[in-house]
């Protein structure tokens, strides 16, 4: 198991934006589901501010595969969430809860994730907050 992936999925169950910083390389690609390719670490940042001021997620059953070089790893979880403030384009919060099966794919140079790829099913998510 690749300790940079449990550093990184630790801090952000810990609600810890810099700790998760922390696991990145500088130009760090983070493919966000159903949105742009966000680089470097200022950005990863901005994002993740973002997802503190809509949503509070909590993941658990958590697997991680690595490489045994140590360059690629993925991760299966299920995030566990709140939805907090309405995000642009999506359905009114109104503190709605949802449970996502959902997967991450990491690239690692030098013991640091230079690139990070999150999915999940946002048809299920819409259906979830709109019940």
């Amino acid at each position: 198991m690749n300790e940079t992936i449990t550093r990184y999925f630790a801090a952000f169950n810990a609600g810890d934006t810099d700790g998760m910083i922390a696991c990145l390389a500088e130009d760090v690609a983070h493919h966000v589901n159903e949105g742009n390719i966000r680089v470097g670490k200022e950005k990863f940042a901005e994002f993740c501010a973002h997802m503190s001021r809509c949503y509070k997620e909590n993941l658990t059953d958590l697997v991680i595969f690595a490489t045994e070089d140590g360059t690629r790893a993925a991760a299966e979880f299920t995030v566990n969430g709140t939805y907090l403030e309405t995000d642009a384009g999506l359905p009114e919060a109104r503190q709605q809860t949802y449970k996502l099966p959902a997967g991450s794919f990491f690239s690692l140079r030098d013991g640091l994730i230079t690139r990070v790829t999150t999915y999940y099913n946002l048809s299920d998510w819409i259906k979830q907050v709109s019940a």
